[in-house]
């Protein structure tokens, strides 16, 4: 069995958000020409995607062809909407995880789904998880790395973690409304550097910020191999130990010592980058994951992992079984009738 936690999926048709809402600038799709569509922000083009992006069989055919059993399935985080209105991201998340769920009661043999909240607003955002999770059948939620001028350890967003604890949600933490984007406008910098920088600093504020001390319950896992978070953790660390008045304030167990309590995906491109992952985390934390269907990705999910030098039990708890722990699902329930 082979398990892909990093995939992004949309719905065929999305509604005229900017017509319903005061707020301008949601995700449309244009299909204008057949199995690619444009998403546009208002009049101004964002991305080209194919019809895997949007079309479950599409999606399946490809999985077969590249030996992936399972896909996890969640939204493009361009499509939170945590700069709107929360009533209206509310509205937003609601749509997507009905969309999510139905594709999910389709083809509940290859796919998994984790939701989206409005987490602009704590309470509402908590809310839309315990739907998520109670009645749509989902193990938890992607979020971002951070909610507009918010860090995930602001004291605004317990209502939240205290939500996910009860309800021992996956918690997905993926990069998003990348830092500095003003400062970087060519090359992709803001894909290239932002979102390894966003992503540690997600990790950074969630281990100091002592959110995964205080609720042990919630399973965190990161995209993008932790960003740039692996290889600044010695630089971290020794700023934990040097500056305690700095960096010891809401906790003082050093970030290295609970790296046994996240998970983070495969998706860092070359072997080398593989070992260096598995020499910071433990070989249980680390999930196979491709950023499906996206260039950025791995193009051809699973062949880093295929083709690395591996021990085969650590081939395996990466490909499957560390996913299956950190989604909390019985492998029988993939089982073909």
């Amino acid at each position: 069995m082979r398990i892909d936690m990093h995939t992004h999926i949309l719905p065929e048709h999305i509604p005229p958000f900017d017509e319903q809402f005061d707020t301008p600038g949601w995700i449309r799709l244009d299909h204008h020409r057949p199995g690619f569509a444009r998403m546009m922000k208002g009049d101004t083009f964002f991305r080209e995607i194919e019809a895997n992006c949007w079309d479950p069989e599409v999606r399946i055919r490809e999985c077969d062809t590249l030996g992936i059993d399972i896909q996890v399935l969640s939204t493009v985080p361009v499509m939170f909407g945590w700069w709107a209105p929360a009533k209206d991201a509310l509205e937003v998340a609601r749509f997507l995880n009905d969309d999510l769920a139905q594709t999910v009661r389709a083809f509940p043999h290859r796919f998994v789904a984790l939701g989206s909240v409005p987490l602009q607003d704590p309470a509402l955002a908590a809310d839309e998880m315990r739907r998520c999770i109670r009645d749509l059948g989902m193990p938890g939620v992607q979020i971002g790395s951070h909610v507009n001028d918010w860090n995930l350890d602001e004291d605004e967003l317990t209502p939240f973690w205290e939500a996910a604890h009860d309800l021992e949600a996956a918690v997905m933490v993926h990069p998003w409304d990348m830092m500095a984007m003003e400062k970087m406008p060519r090359h992709w910098l803001p894909w290239l550097v932002g979102m390894p920088a966003e992503t540690s600093l997600a990790m950074c504020s969630l281990l100091m910020g002592g959110i995964v001390e205080k609720y042990p319950r919630i399973r965190f896992c990161f995209n993008h191999g932790g960003g740039a978070f692996p290889g600044t953790l010695a630089r971290i660390r020794h700023g934990f130990d040097v500056r305690p008045d700095l960096c010891q304030t809401r906790t003082t167990t050093p970030p290295d010592e609970l790296l046994d309590r996240i998970w983070v995906d495969s998706v860092v491109h070359d072997e080398r980058s593989l070992h260096f992952l598995l020499d910071v985390f433990p070989h249980d934390r680390v999930v196979l994951g491709s950023d499906y269907p996206f260039p950025l990705g791995e193009l051809q999910p699973g062949t880093l992992l295929r083709e690395a030098d591996l021990d085969p039990t650590v081939r395996d708890a990466i490909g499957f079984r560390n996913a299956l722990d950190w989604l909390r699902l019985d492998p029988e329930r993939f089982q073909t009738p």
